[in-house]
Formats: structure tokens, C-alpha cells, sequence
């Protein structure tokens, strides 16, 4: 009996101290509730992944004092993160990888100046409008031979590769060579390795506001203004965020906002048609 009181008084103590043990035991950390859709998480993270060129003056380009990534996207990217609540975390990448990244999941929303198509409003859904731009045709200024788009047919141009630049200079009948940047297109013009290229107006004024001295001109415009809008990728879970960004959107055309940052980069309003 003397035994099995030892033993049972063995066993008491060490549920006493196990108990004790786990009493002052930290709790394991809980878990994140993983966001419910693309809003939820970046409202969680407090910050929303923009991606743009980064080196397509006026829309985003490098400020030489401070190296930071402004224009006229950038700023629009980030009044719209604003509007949401959180932080835009601007990240750069070439024209051609920017609608893979969108598609990867990799970068929130695409901001750089795109225009809507047919073609990729089948893909996407883009937000309300927030400018509208021209299509220039740009040669050099002792080019007689191009006057007008139907003049491009048998012509060599160079174009931002996969752009609608480059689609429509193919359409008029142009071979097109694809680069990454204006500035390079336009060098190629300018070196005569190419008859012309084509690019938003008021790109075009930028860079010449910039090279006064460059001989380059624009030989003739698109007539109609393509809508400048921010592509977002369809489905259920981006639901929330397409209609938070279209809100602020609207909301930063209501105040004048967009038009304001239009007059800092472009000397022009490009909200209005």
C-alpha cells in the first residue's frame, strides 16, 4: 500500500509540474487570416504594386535631384493609393513585360498611358477613362516622302515593342521593329536606320520641349483620341479592387486632380477629349 502511495503521489507532482510548465508557456502566434480577395490583402499589406516604364517622359521618369520615379502616372498612381488608403510601391519594368506581370499576379495595376483596344478589353477590364491622347507620326524634317499613315506602306518604322504603335504602323503596311524605350526610337529616326516612328502627341512634344534642337517633326496625327485607362485583370477575387479603383478614379477627375498633374506634365489638360 506504502508502494502504491509513492507511486501515486510520483505521478501528482509531475502532473502539478507539467501543468505549471504550461501555464507559463508563451501561446503560439496565430496566424494571418490570408486576405479574401485582391483589395482585402493589399488593404492588409497597406500597400498597392503599380508598374510602369519609369522612362517614358512625361508619364514616369527619374527626377534628377532625387531619383525618384515621378510624372504623370507615377503621380496619378500615387493619388489613387491614396484614395485607397495605403501606399503605392512603384516598381519598373520594360513596355513588353508589364501585361505579363499584371497576368502573374506580380504587380496590382499596370499605369503607364495604356490605351483601350478591342483586343485587350477581352483580357481585361479597364478602369474609366483618365486622358485621352493622339497618335503622332514622327519622321525626320527632310522626309517628303511621308505625309500621311497610308504613306507608311513599303516604309521601315521602329515602335515600342508590342504597342499599339507598333500595331498600327504593321496595319498601314510598315515593317516594324520593336525597342523599349521613345528615346530609342526616336534615335533610330534621327541615325536614318528607320523612316519613322509613332508614339503618343504629347510624348512627342515632351522630348522635343527637352531637344529643341533634334530635327525630327510630326508628319500627320490620328484624327480620333484613344482613351488612356488602367487594365485590370477580370475574375471574382479582383472584383472589389476594380470597382475601388474606378471609384477613385472618378473621384480624382470630379476634384480636378488628374487635370492639375495633366497641366504639371503635359502643359495641357488630356482629361478631356
Amino acid at each position: 500500500m506504502k508502494k502504491f502511495r509513492k507511486i501515486l503521489a510520483l505521478m501528482l507532482a509531475a502532473a502539478l509540474l507539467f501543468a505549471l510548465a504550461g501555464c507559463g508557456a508563451e501561446k503560439e502566434p496565430q496566424e494571418e487570416t490570408p486576405a479574401a480577395d485582391s483589395l482585402s490583402r493589399i488593404t492588409q499589406a497597406g500597400k498597392i504594386t503599380v508598374a510602369l516604364e519609369g522612362d517614358w517622359a512625361p508619364w514616369s521618369f527619374h527626377d534628377t535631384d532625387s531619383d525618384k520615379v515621378i510624372g504623370f502616372d507615377a503621380d496619378v498612381a500615387r493619388a489613387i493609393a491614396a484614395k485607397l488608403g495605403v501606399e503605392a510601391e512603384i516598381i519598373e519594368a520594360p513596355w513588353e513585360s508589364l501585361f505579363a506581370g499584371l497576368d502573374s499576379g506580380r504587380y496590382d495595376l499596370v499605369i503607364n498611358g495604356v490605351e483601350i483596344t478591342e483586343e485587350r478589353e477581352e483580357k481585361y477590364d479597364f478602369s474609366v477613362p483618365y486622358g485621352y491622347i493622339h497618335t503622332a507620326l514622327i519622321v525626320k524634317t527632310d522626309n517628303k516622302e511621308i505625309k500621311t499613315f497610308e504613306d507608311l506602306k513599303g516604309k521601315s518604322t521602329v515602335n515600342s515593342l508590342g504597342s499599339t504603335y507598333m500595331e498600327l504602323a504593321e496595319q498601314y503596311g510598315a515593317s516594324a521593329a520593336g525597342v523599349s524605350t521613345l528615346a530609342e526610337t526616336l534615335t533610330q529616326v534621327l541615325q536614318g536606320r528607320v523612316d519613322a516612328t509613332l508614339n503618343a502627341d504629347v510624348s512627342f512634344y515632351d522630348y522635343m520641349n527637352q531637344h529643341p534642337d533634334a530635327a525630327l517633326k510630326i508628319a500627320c496625327v490620328t484624327d480620333e483620341a484613344s482613351s488612356v485607362a488602367i487594365p485590370m485583370r477580370k475574375g471574382d477575387d479582383d472584383a472589389a479592387l476594380r470597382d475601388a479603383v474606378n471609384s477613385a478614379v472618378a473621384a480624382l477627375l470630379e476634384d480636378g486632380t488628374i487635370a492639375e498633374l495633366s497641366q504639371t506634365y503635359f502643359g495641357s489638360d488630356i482629361t478631356m477629349k
